[in-house]
C-alpha cells in the first residue's frame, strides 16, 4: 500500500482531529447500547458519486470475502469515481503491466476511489484500487505504472494475503493484552507487524520496478512518483503522531532503493514516460472534496445534495469522513454529525431518552424548531466527556448532533448550541453555486513563470508551492513554451 497521504487542509491537523474523535467515538461507545429497532451504527451523510437505478439488481450480502473486502474500500473511500475515458486508459494500461507481471494469469482488476487522499491498495484477488488524489499528483504513464505495478506486486507476491493473517494474529495478542491491562505486549506485536510491512513494501517496489521495465516504461517513474509523495508530505506536514509513514520505509530510503533498482534497466528517460498522453486523460479530473458528499469550507459544512449546511463553533476543524461530519477544536471539545434510523412513529424526543446512549439525562429533555426544523435536545454524561445531543429531522431523516466537551460549562453549552441553530437548508442558490474543484491542464506560453501559472490556482493559500508539489517541479525547474501543467480550477 502507498502512503495515505492527504490532500487539502494540513496533514498534522487532520490527525489530531481524527485522534480526539476517535477518542470522542470511544467515549460514546463506553456508554451506548442500541436498541432493538435502531440499527447497529449510522449512516454516512455523505453520498456515493453515482446512484443506481431504480431498476438496478441489488445486492442482499457479498458473497465472498473478497467481495466483503471490496465493498469495505469503497465505502469507506467514497465509492467509485466514474470517467469513462480515464478508466479505458487505465484498463489498457493494467493489461499491458499484468502480461509483463510475475503472474499474468491473475485476472487484475484496477477501480478509482473516489477520494482525495493518496493511496493505492491490492486485495489477494486481484483487485487494484487507487484514488483520484493520487491520479492527480502523478504526473506521467510511466508513474502511474509503477504505482499499479507496485499493487500488482504485492498480490503476486501474496503479500495481500500474508498481511491479513498477520493483522488478525495481532488482533489477538492485542485482545489478549487488552484484558491482562499488558499494553507493552500489544505494542509489541504492532512493531512486528510494522517490520513485516516495511519488507514487503521494499520488495514491492522491487518487483513493480521490474515489471513497469519489462512493459517498456522507464523505470524511473517509481522514483519520481516517490519524490512527489516526498514532498507533498513535507508540504503538508508530518503529522506528530503515528501514521502510514512510521510503519513503512522513510520515503528518502525508497527513493534511493528505487533509483538503484532502475539502473539495472538503463539511464533515466530510457523508456516510455508520456506525459502529455496522461495528463490529456486526467483533464478535468474532481480534485479535493467531492461536492456531491458535501465539503468541508472552513467552519462550514455544505452538503447540496442532501440541502443542508451547519457551522461549527469557533476554533474547530472539521473533517467529511464516511460515517460522519467530525470535528475538534483541541481544547477538549468535539463534534459528531450523522444520519439514524428511529422506529417507526417514535417522537425525537422518546428517541434521545431510548437508550442508545446512557447517562442521559432525563429531565433535560427537551423539544424545539431548528430553523423550521423538528427537533429535540438533551444533556447526558460520561466519565469523561459530557454531552449535548440533538436531533433533528430534516426531509424525512433524522440527523444527530452529539456536542461533546470535557468540561461542558454554561459557556461551552451556549457555543454549542449555536453549532446547532446553525443546521439550516441551503438556498436554491448555494446550491446551484457549488462546484468541484478539479485538474485543469494548460499549456505554457512564452513569458509563463513557475509563479504565474501558480496564480491561476484556485487555493489562495502556498499556490506556489502547492503548484510545483502538483507538477513534480522544484524551485530549478525551466518552463518551455508548449509545456503541459496542471493547475487546480473551479
Amino acid at each position: 500500500m502507498l502512503n495515505g497521504v492527504q490532500t487539502g487542509a494540513g496533514a498534522q491537523g487532520r490527525n489530531w482531529l481524527r485522534l480526539c474523535a476517535s477518542l470522542l467515538a470511544l467515549g460514546l461507545a463506553s456508554c451506548a447500547s442500541v436498541v432493538d429497532n435502531d440499527p447497529p451504527g449510522t449512516q454516512a451523510v455523505r453520498a456515493t458519486p453515482t446512484a443506481l437505478p431504480a431498476d438496478a439488481p441489488r445486492v442482499i450480502a457479498p458473497p465472498n470475502a473478497d467481495e466483503r473486502e471490496s465493498a469495505r474500500v469503497l465505502a469507506v473511500y467514497g465509492g467509485a469515481y466514474r470517467d469513462a475515458k480515464l478508466e479505458r486508459y487505465l484498463d489498457d494500461l493494467v493489461q499491458r503491466l499484468a502480461a509483463q507481471s510475475d503472474r499474468p494469469d491473475i485476472p487484475y482488476k484496477l477501480t478509482v476511489l473516489n477520494a482525495s487522499s493518496i493511496n493505492a491498495f491490492a486485495l489477494p484477488s486481484g483487485r487494484l484500487f487507487v484514488t483520484r488524489g493520487l491520479l492527480a499528483l502523478a504526473n506521467d504513464d510511466a508513474e502511474i505504472a509503477a504505482v499499479i505495478a507496485h499493487e500488482m506486486a504485492h498480490v503476486s507476491a501474496r503479500h495481500a494475503q500474508a498481511r491479513a493473517n498477520a493483522e488478525r494474529n495481532t488482533q489477538l495478542v492485542s485482545g489478549v493484552g487488552d484484558m491482562l491491562h499488558n499494553t507493552s505486549l500489544a505494542t509489541s506485536s504492532q512493531g512486528s507487524l510494522a517490520a513485516f510491512s516495511r519488507q514487503q513494501e521494499l520488495a514491492a517496489d522491487e518487483i513493480g520496478i521490474r515489471t513497469i521495465a519489462k512493459a517498456a516504461f522507464d523505470p524511473y517513474g517509481a522514483s519520481r512518483f516517490l519524490t512527489s509523495m516526498r514532498r507533498q508530505v513535507e508540504a503538508r506536514g508530518r503529522p506528530s503522531t503515528p501514521d502510514f509513514l512510521s510503519t513503512h520505509p522513510s520515503t528518502p530510503e525508497r527513493i534511493a532503493k528505487a533509483n538503484e533498482e532502475a539502473s539495472q534497466f538503463g539511464s533515466p528517460g530510457s523508456g516510455e514516460h508520456d506525459k502529455f498522453g496522461y495528463l490529456s486523460v486526467i483533464d478535468g479530473l474532481t480534485y479535493g472534496e467531492d461536492p456531491s458528499q458535501g465539503f468541508v469550507q472552513g467552519r462550514i459544512f455544505w452538503q447540496p445534495r442532501l440541502a443542508f449546511t451547519f457551522t461549527a463553533p469557533p476554533s474547530f476543524t472539521l473533517d467529511n469522513t464516511p460515517q460522519a461530519i467530525l470535528g475538534v477544536d483541541g481544547n477538549g471539545r468535539a463534534l459528531r454529525l450523522d444520519t439514524v434510523k428511529t422506529k417507526d412513529g417514535q417522537s425525537l424526543s422518546a428517541y434521545l431518552g431510548s437508550g442508545w446512549i446512557s447517562g442521559v439525562d432525563t429531565g433535560s429533555i427537551s423539544t424545539l424548531s431548528i430553523n423550521g426544523n423538528e427537533a429535540a435536545t438533551a444533556l447526558a454524561r460520561g466519565q469523561d466527556w459530557s454531552f449535548r445531543l440533538y436531533a433533528i429531522r430534516f426531509d424525512g431523516d433524522v440527523y444527530r448532533l452529539i456536542l461533546a466537551a470535557r468540561n461542558l460549562d454554561a459557556s461551552t453549552d451556549a457555543l454549542f448550541q449555536q453549532t446547532a441553530n446553525s443546521f439550516r437548508r441551503m438556498t436554491s442558490d448555494e446550491q446551484r453555486n457549488v462546484h468541484p474543484e478539479h485538474i485543469d491542464i494548460v499549456t505554457v506560453r512564452t513569458g509563463d513563470t513557475l509563479q504565474s501559472l501558480a496564480s491561476r490556482m484556485v487555493e489562495p493559500q502556498d499556490q506556489l508551492d502547492n503548484f510545483m508539489v502538483l507538477n513534480g517541479f522544484d524551485s530549478n525547474t525551466q518552463l518551455r513554451p508548449g509545456d503541459r501543467v496542471k493547475i487546480v480550477a473551479q
